[in-house]
Protein backbone atom coordinates (compact mmCIF):
# COMPACT_ATOMS: atom_id res chain seq x y z
CA UNK A 1 0.00 0.00 0.00
CA UNK A 2 1.31 3.56 -1.28
CA UNK A 3 2.36 5.66 2.00
CA UNK A 4 0.21 8.79 2.38
CA UNK A 5 1.27 12.02 0.67
CA UNK A 6 -0.08 15.36 2.45
CA UNK A 7 1.24 18.62 1.31
CA UNK A 8 0.78 21.96 3.23
CA UNK A 9 1.13 24.98 1.48
CA UNK A 10 -0.71 28.46 1.23
CA UNK A 11 -2.17 30.68 -1.51
CA UNK A 12 -0.44 32.46 -3.06
CA UNK A 13 2.90 30.71 -2.13
CA UNK A 14 4.76 29.80 -5.08
CA UNK A 15 6.84 27.64 -3.43
CA UNK A 16 3.57 25.97 -2.74
CA UNK A 17 2.71 25.47 -7.01
CA UNK A 18 6.33 23.67 -7.25
CA UNK A 19 5.63 21.20 -4.91
CA UNK A 20 1.74 20.48 -6.77
CA UNK A 21 3.75 20.67 -10.73
CA UNK A 22 6.39 18.21 -9.16
CA UNK A 23 3.68 15.87 -7.79
CA UNK A 24 1.04 16.16 -10.64
CA UNK A 25 3.84 15.53 -13.15
CA UNK A 26 5.01 11.89 -11.12
CA UNK A 27 1.58 10.89 -10.71
CA UNK A 28 1.34 11.42 -6.84
CA UNK A 29 -1.52 11.51 -5.39
CA UNK A 30 -2.08 14.01 -1.94
CA UNK A 31 -4.19 15.74 -0.02
CA UNK A 32 -3.48 19.43 -0.27
CA UNK A 33 -4.00 21.30 3.43
CA UNK A 34 -4.26 25.14 3.11
CA UNK A 35 -2.29 27.04 5.94
CA UNK A 36 -3.44 30.70 6.98
CA UNK A 37 0.24 31.93 7.39
CA UNK A 38 -1.42 34.16 9.62
CA UNK A 39 -2.68 32.12 12.02
CA UNK A 40 -0.30 29.03 11.77
CA UNK A 41 -1.86 25.35 12.37
CA UNK A 42 -0.28 23.16 15.12
CA UNK A 43 0.28 20.68 12.68
CA UNK A 44 2.88 23.29 10.69
CA UNK A 45 4.79 24.62 14.13
CA UNK A 46 4.84 20.40 14.81
CA UNK A 47 6.17 19.51 11.09
CA UNK A 48 8.86 22.17 10.24
CA UNK A 49 9.70 23.64 14.05
CA UNK A 50 12.91 25.59 12.98
CA UNK A 51 11.45 27.85 9.75
CA UNK A 52 7.91 27.26 11.00
CA UNK A 53 7.47 28.28 7.10
CA UNK A 54 5.59 26.01 3.88
CA UNK A 55 5.81 24.24 2.10
CA UNK A 56 6.10 20.82 3.55
CA UNK A 57 5.35 17.41 2.02
CA UNK A 58 4.34 14.71 4.81
CA UNK A 59 5.22 11.25 3.26
CA UNK A 60 4.16 8.22 5.53
CA UNK A 61 4.14 11.28 8.60
CA UNK A 62 7.66 12.22 8.02
CA UNK A 63 7.38 15.98 7.05
CA UNK A 64 10.45 16.80 4.45
CA UNK A 65 10.47 20.98 4.31
CA UNK A 66 12.11 23.65 1.99
CA UNK A 67 10.96 23.78 -1.71
CA UNK A 68 14.17 23.07 -3.74
CA UNK A 69 15.13 19.93 -0.81
CA UNK A 70 11.08 18.32 -1.36
CA UNK A 71 12.17 18.80 -5.07
CA UNK A 72 14.60 16.75 -5.09
CA UNK A 73 13.24 14.36 -2.27
CA UNK A 74 10.41 13.94 -4.97
CA UNK A 75 12.49 13.24 -7.92
CA UNK A 76 14.40 10.62 -5.73
CA UNK A 77 11.43 9.18 -4.46
CA UNK A 78 9.81 8.37 -6.94
CA UNK A 79 11.97 8.39 -10.16
CA UNK A 80 9.09 8.12 -12.73
CA UNK A 81 8.88 10.15 -15.31
CA UNK A 82 12.42 11.57 -14.45
CA UNK A 83 12.72 16.11 -13.82
CA UNK A 84 16.48 16.16 -13.51
CA UNK A 85 19.00 15.00 -16.53
CA UNK A 86 20.74 11.75 -16.57
CA UNK A 87 23.86 13.28 -17.43
CA UNK A 88 25.85 13.67 -14.17
CA UNK A 89 26.86 17.08 -15.36
CA UNK A 90 23.66 17.94 -16.93
CA UNK A 91 22.56 17.13 -13.28
CA UNK A 92 24.82 19.29 -12.21
CA UNK A 93 24.51 22.34 -14.01
CA UNK A 94 20.76 21.89 -12.99
CA UNK A 95 21.20 21.88 -9.15
CA UNK A 96 23.30 25.24 -9.70
CA UNK A 97 20.55 27.12 -11.57
CA UNK A 98 18.08 26.20 -9.37
CA UNK A 99 20.86 27.50 -6.43
CA UNK A 100 21.05 30.55 -8.33
CA UNK A 101 17.32 31.44 -8.20
CA UNK A 102 16.56 30.25 -4.86
CA UNK A 103 19.66 32.97 -4.16
CA UNK A 104 18.55 35.71 -6.35
CA UNK A 105 14.71 35.07 -5.13
CA UNK A 106 15.14 37.82 -2.40
CA UNK A 107 16.42 40.73 -4.61
CA UNK A 108 13.30 40.24 -6.76
CA UNK A 109 10.68 40.72 -3.62
CA UNK A 110 13.01 43.90 -2.73
CA UNK A 111 11.43 45.76 -5.80
CA UNK A 112 7.73 44.82 -3.73
CA UNK A 113 9.12 45.67 -0.46
CA UNK A 114 11.27 49.08 -1.08
CA UNK A 115 9.67 52.46 -1.77
CA UNK A 116 11.65 55.46 -4.06
CA UNK A 117 15.23 55.36 -5.22
CA UNK A 118 15.73 51.68 -3.25
CA UNK A 119 13.25 50.57 -5.48
CA UNK A 120 14.48 51.93 -8.53
CA UNK A 121 17.79 50.30 -7.38
CA UNK A 122 16.10 47.03 -6.98
CA UNK A 123 14.25 47.40 -10.10
CA UNK A 124 17.38 47.63 -11.73
CA UNK A 125 18.94 44.77 -10.47
CA UNK A 126 16.14 42.88 -10.77
CA UNK A 127 16.66 43.05 -14.66
CA UNK A 128 20.00 42.07 -14.98
CA UNK A 129 19.40 39.03 -12.81
CA UNK A 130 16.99 37.98 -15.73
CA UNK A 131 19.19 38.78 -18.02
CA UNK A 132 21.41 36.60 -16.74
CA UNK A 133 19.18 33.62 -16.79
CA UNK A 134 17.75 34.14 -19.99
CA UNK A 135 21.17 34.30 -21.67
CA UNK A 136 23.07 32.06 -20.05
CA UNK A 137 20.90 30.22 -18.06
CA UNK A 138 18.01 29.21 -20.88
CA UNK A 139 19.80 30.33 -24.55
CA UNK A 140 17.78 29.26 -27.04
CA UNK A 141 16.32 26.32 -25.23
CA UNK A 142 12.46 25.35 -25.26
CA UNK A 143 13.05 24.19 -21.46
CA UNK A 144 16.01 25.03 -19.52
CA UNK A 145 17.19 21.95 -19.75
CA UNK A 146 16.50 20.82 -23.31
CA UNK A 147 13.21 19.61 -24.89
CA UNK A 148 10.95 18.57 -21.94
CA UNK A 149 10.13 20.78 -18.63
CA UNK A 150 12.50 19.73 -15.69
CA UNK A 151 13.45 20.59 -12.08
CA UNK A 152 14.90 23.92 -12.90
CA UNK A 153 11.50 25.00 -14.64
CA UNK A 154 9.29 24.44 -12.10
CA UNK A 155 12.01 26.38 -9.71
CA UNK A 156 11.22 29.40 -12.30
CA UNK A 157 7.75 28.74 -12.40
CA UNK A 158 7.15 31.65 -10.21
CA UNK A 159 8.29 33.97 -13.22
CA UNK A 160 5.50 32.98 -15.35
CA UNK A 161 3.23 33.82 -13.22
CA UNK A 162 3.88 35.84 -9.68
CA UNK A 163 6.57 38.07 -11.02
CA UNK A 164 4.20 39.85 -13.33
CA UNK A 165 1.77 40.55 -10.40
CA UNK A 166 4.38 41.86 -8.18
CA UNK A 167 5.73 44.36 -10.38
CA UNK A 168 2.04 45.45 -11.36
CA UNK A 169 1.09 45.28 -7.77
CA UNK A 170 4.64 47.51 -6.70
CA UNK A 171 4.09 49.71 -9.89
CA UNK A 172 7.51 49.22 -11.51
CA UNK A 173 8.42 47.38 -14.75
CA UNK A 174 10.87 44.85 -14.29
CA UNK A 175 9.99 42.55 -16.86
CA UNK A 176 8.87 43.31 -20.42
CA UNK A 177 8.57 40.60 -23.31
CA UNK A 178 10.44 42.67 -25.87
CA UNK A 179 13.07 42.65 -23.88
CA UNK A 180 13.74 39.55 -22.93
CA UNK A 181 12.61 37.18 -26.16
CA UNK A 182 13.94 33.96 -24.70
CA UNK A 183 12.77 33.99 -21.05
CA UNK A 184 8.77 35.19 -23.08
CA UNK A 185 8.85 32.10 -25.06
CA UNK A 186 9.70 29.57 -22.38
CA UNK A 187 6.69 31.14 -20.65
CA UNK A 188 4.68 30.59 -23.19
CA UNK A 189 6.21 27.08 -23.38
CA UNK A 190 5.87 26.67 -19.68
CA UNK A 191 2.23 27.73 -19.23
CA UNK A 192 1.30 25.11 -21.98
CA UNK A 193 2.33 22.46 -20.07
CA UNK A 194 -0.81 20.15 -18.71
CA UNK A 195 0.24 19.80 -15.09
CA UNK A 196 0.88 23.68 -15.54
CA UNK A 197 -2.03 24.45 -17.05
CA UNK A 198 -4.17 22.53 -14.33
CA UNK A 199 -3.10 24.04 -11.53
CA UNK A 200 -2.64 27.70 -12.23
CA UNK A 201 -2.58 30.61 -9.61
CA UNK A 202 -5.74 32.98 -9.68
CA UNK A 203 -4.21 35.70 -11.33
CA UNK A 204 -7.27 38.56 -10.10
CA UNK A 205 -6.78 37.03 -6.28
CA UNK A 206 -3.01 37.06 -6.19
CA UNK A 207 -2.71 40.81 -7.87
CA UNK A 208 -5.79 41.87 -4.74
CA UNK A 209 -3.72 39.88 -2.35
CA UNK A 210 -0.25 41.80 -3.07
CA UNK A 211 -2.19 45.16 -3.83
CA UNK A 212 -3.13 44.79 0.03
CA UNK A 213 0.15 44.17 1.16
CA UNK A 214 1.64 46.49 -0.86
CA UNK A 215 -0.46 49.28 0.74
CA UNK A 216 0.61 48.28 4.45
CA UNK A 217 4.36 48.59 3.26
CA UNK A 218 3.80 51.98 1.85
CA UNK A 219 1.86 52.97 4.61
CA UNK A 220 4.88 52.24 7.11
Amino acid sequence: MEEQVKLFGAFPSPFSYRIIWALKHKNISYEYIEEDLSNKSQHLLTYNPICKMIPILLHGGKPVVESTIILEYIEETWPQNPLFPKDPYEKAKARFWIKFGEDKNSEFYQIFHKIGEEQVKATENAKKILKIIEEQGLGDKKFFSGDTIGLIDIAFGWLAFWLEVIQEAAGVKVYEPNNFPHLQSWINNFKQVAIIKEDIPNRDAMLDYFKRRREIIVAI
